[in-house]
């Protein structure tokens, strides 16, 4: 007979489930407090997709960010700036900074490469042998803002200009050696029209080796990607034009009366371009064009400091440059900053005494020592400034100079315009004319020429 143990009542089953169901759940409550909060600090109040966020694992922003009392970090995420936000109110700059830590003020840029040849000190020397690299219209993702010959322009001049600089040559463009550079890897360009402009430059370059049916480009967008499958690349463009978080985010629709940006708040745009294995970056010309309104992540009344174009930029560079300081490996990841785009808006800075812009130019500027006002001297001082702190971490590319002997190299009237213009303007070319983006193919080629220099 099989032996049975005597049974005794008790409730400790009852009352240990009870207890650990407790136990439990308060460190589970504290876990998704602890979580939440590191969380916010992590975003800075940001607001944005965090998907591609990779929140601090150290110990010490852990238990910082459980402090009871850290008014620095907002009580709630602000809401992301689109182009319907607005101030409620406006007061003039307090000269509040966001204590970005960049290191050392030590100058010591990378200027692209560690050639001693100065490849951004040259001319430009007509070359149509070599030159055009590609064709206006053998680019099916040419835009039209920049396809000066589908839009009538008469001379293929700006096209054939190859640019020489003083005691050595760039490297002749070799398209597969690029895609050999980029292969498995993502080529990512983030600012403004101009540096899509170079994007699409890049683009033109590079598509044509690729099968149709092995190369896609995505719908246009925040991010537009083209992707050619058998090198497993991208080459791809994020609007991005302040760098920082700005109601001027939105791809299509930024045209608006008042620019607001969060000077503290990169991340909605880091978390897009931060998984990119070659960045490169420009801002400048939003910058001029008159002030800006600051919307501070911790404000929560609506509340706006106005400050100058300048000062707006700097503390978007600040910003931005604090992103590459606690962010980037230059041992693994590739960061450029592209110089300003200068524009030539008055033709009596080449051409005593006349009163138009770059309408019917048709050749550079020969005088190596021309400097027009579309060049902002305390820009480019504030920008070196900046930049020298991230030491090797960011290779420049300086397109300034070369660039400014350019005048006949604008769209001109000879693009797309979307408003519709007036007969009054029509019959004044200069009134509406484009002395700011650049016709392709044309001087934006040569930028990425210096790019694959030095990749």
């Amino acid at each position: 007979m099989m032996q049975r143990w005597p049974k005794k009542k008790t409730q400790f089953p009852l009352i240990a489930l009870v207890f650990f169901v407790f136990i439990g759940s308060s460190i589970l409550y504290n876990e998704l407090n602890i979580s939440q909060i590191h969380q916010n600090q992590t975003h800075d109040g940001d607001g944005g997709d965090d998907d591609h966020s990779q929140p601090s694992l150290k110990q010490t922003s852990l238990f910082e960010s459980t402090a009871p009392l850290n008014h620095s970090l907002p009580k709630r995420p602000p809401v992301v700036l689109d182009r319907f936000s607005s101030c409620r109110s406006t007061v003039k700059y307090s000269g509040k900074k966001a204590g970005w830590v960049v290191g050392s003020s030590e100058s010591d840029i990378r200027r692209g490469s560690a050639e001693k040849c100065d490849l951004f000190s040259g001319r430009w020397v007509f070359d149509n042998t070599s030159y055009p690299l590609y064709n206006e219209s053998d680019c099916p993702y040419m835009s039209d803002q920049l396809a000066c010959h589908k839009h009538g322009r008469p001379d293929l001049g700006y096209q054939y200009w190859r640019w020489q600089p003083h005691n050595c040559n760039l490297k002749r463009w070799n398209v597969t050696e690029m895609w050999e550079k980029l292969r498995d890897k993502r080529l990512m360009f983030v600012g403004d029209s101009l540096n899509r402009g170079q994007w699409i430059s890049m683009v033109c370059l590079m598509q044509s080796v690729i099968p149709a049916d092995k190369r896609s480009m995505s719908p246009n967008a925040h991010l537009t990607i083209f992707r050619a499958e058998e090198y497993n690349a991208t080459v791809e463009f994020l609007w991005s034009p302040l760098l920082v978080e700005s109601n001027s985010d939105d791809p299509v629709n930024h045209r608006l009366d008042e620019r607001i940006m969060r000077p503290d708040s990169v991340h909605r745009h880091a978390s897009q371009w931060e998984h990119a294995d070659i960045l490169v970056f420009n801002t400048y010309l939003w910058w001029r064009q008159g002030s800006v309104k600051l919307l501070w992540s911790t404000e929560e009344n609506g509340v706006c400091e106005e400050i100058d174009g300048l000062g707006g930029m700097e503390l978007a560079m600040e910003a931005w440059a604090n992103w590459v300081a606690s962010s980037v490996d230059h041992l693994k990841k590739q960061v450029f900053f592209i110089t300003m785009s200068p524009t030539h808006l008055w033709s009596r800075e080449w051409e005593p005494g006349s009163e138009s812009n770059c309408y019917d130019e048709k050749t550079p500027i020969n005088d190596e020592s021309y400097w027009g006002s579309g060049s902002d001297l305390p820009t480019m001082r504030m920008v070196e400034k900046v930049l020298s702190r991230l030491k090797s971490k960011v290779s420049v590319l300086n397109i300034t100079q070369l660039s400014e002997y350019r005048k006949d190299g604008h769209p001109s009237i000879y693009r797309k315009f979307w408003e519709t213009l007036s007969p009054e303007k029509l019959s004044n070319p200069t009134s509406y004319s484009d002395c700011i983006h650049w016709c392709l193919p044309g001087v934006p080629d040569v930028w990425n020429e210096l790019l694959f220099q030095f990749l």
